[in-house]
């Protein structure tokens, strides 16, 4: 039966309205973006800021209760073992403590008198015993004694021998305790300041007191270091500390200066403390000290850097973006882009760095993956790859 030209053209306006509706009403392909699996190094670091320090600082405080006179020595100037670094005036003694002090002197005068004496009173019976030993020895050896009395005789002597040493010690002692008590009523008379002292030579890294005032005994007054001794103290989680071996490679950046600072991990400390985070949360975390490989004058002590502690590494391996990785149900996927599709793979990783992951299984190289597959993304979707 012919179709009237009519019906022929009805015809012909349906299928066209049936095409413009079909890829009107297509689902148009999801724009993706993507990386690339490629072979290069690989690095899995620890990230963590670090502050520096002087290795064995000096810190100098006051060893007596004093007016501190004003300092004369500037922070980074170079001193040298021995030489002035701070003064303090002990306070002025009153009549009563004066008087006291004095009387503490004449009896500890008195006292090594006395130690003196009964010193020398046994080293003349120490002298008598032993030419009384020396005559009973040959006297023994010709009969004339007992064996019993020249053993008396050496034990006497061994025993004076003893009390000399003991008075020699009881005579330094009586000796120490006078000049102690002397240097009181000097200073009271005298009104001499107490000189502090550089142990070591190096610099002045820091003054805590720099006008005159009262401190008490014990107060800190100088810091003193070498500021080329530089190591860097790295706070990190205790969980974290555990995969932190000494020896392993630490790159210092955001330091001030231009360039990347190498080092390597001097000591891991064995004992945690806790901080509070900035939100709130305390946390138990471990000091990392890490030394630099080659001195850098510019960096100082109490400096901040930023570090990066590479625990394993490795120069040539397959890898892919980390975020193109998701948890499937018992191992790893990602969205590979096949034909215009993503397609679900299943993937065995090794190394899992900051930025890339390690791939052992499940793809080649030069294959394209989704990063940051989002929730509408399913297995044999189509994609359009985001250039």
């Amino acid at each position: 039966m012919l179709l009237s030209k009519t019906q022929r053209i009805v015809g012909i306006s349906l299928a066209v309205a049936v095409l413009i509706l079909f890829f009107v009403f297509r689902p148009s392909p999801l724009l993706v973006d993507f990386g690339v699996a490629r072979r290069g190094p690989l690095q899995v670091t620890l990230e963590g800021e670090g502050v520096t320090r002087v290795n064995d600082r000096f810190v100098i405080a006051a060893p007596v209760t004093g007016k501190l006179l004003r300092m004369t020595i500037k922070e980074g100037e170079s001193v040298q073992k021995g030489s002035l670094v701070a003064a303090l005036l002990p306070p002025e003694l009153d009549g009563r403590e004066y008087r006291e002090a004095a009387s503490r002197a004449g009896s500890a005068r008195a006292l090594l008198g006395e130690a003196i004496a009964r010193q020398h009173r046994v080293a003349l019976t120490l002298a008598q015993a032993e030419r009384r030993s020396v005559r009973y020895q040959n006297l023994f050896r010709e009969g004339a004694v007992s064996k019993e009395s020249f053993e008396l005789a050496e034990n006497e002597t061994r025993m004076l021998q003893k009390e000399a040493e003991e008075l020699r010690s009881g005579v330094d002692a009586a000796r120490y305790n006078f000049e102690a008590l002397r240097a009181i009523v000097d200073r009271h008379i005298s009104g001499k300041p107490v000189n502090v002292l550089s142990p070591v030579d190096g610099k002045v890294l820091r003054i805590h007191e720099k006008s005159e005032r009262l401190v008490a005994a014990g107060t800190p007054l100088v810091d003193i270091g070498d500021p080329s001794a530089i190591e860097i103290v790295i706070d990190v989680l205790s969980s974290d500390a555990t995969r932190v071996k000494p020896g392993s490679r630490v790159m210092i950046m955001d330091w001030g200066g231009e360039g990347e600072l190498q080092g390597v991990v001097k000591s891991v400390e064995p004992a945690a403390f806790t901080k509070v985070s900035a939100l709130g949360i305390e946390e138990k975390r471990v000091n990392i000290v890490a030394v630099l490989g080659k001195y850098e004058p510019l960096l100082g002590d109490n400096f901040r850097v930023q570090t990066s502690i590479v625990l394993r590494e490795a120069p040539n391996v397959l890898q892919v973006p980390v975020s193109s990785l998701f948890r499937g149900k018992n191992s790893w996927h990602l969205f590979v882009v096949e034909n215009g599709r993503a397609v679900d793979r299943a993937v065995t990783i090794g190394m899992r760095g900051t930025f890339q992951a390690e791939l052992l299984t499940g793809l080649r190289e030069g294959q394209k993956v989704v990063v940051h597959p989002g929730n509408e993304l399913k297995d044999g979707m189509q994609v359009k790859v985001r250039e």
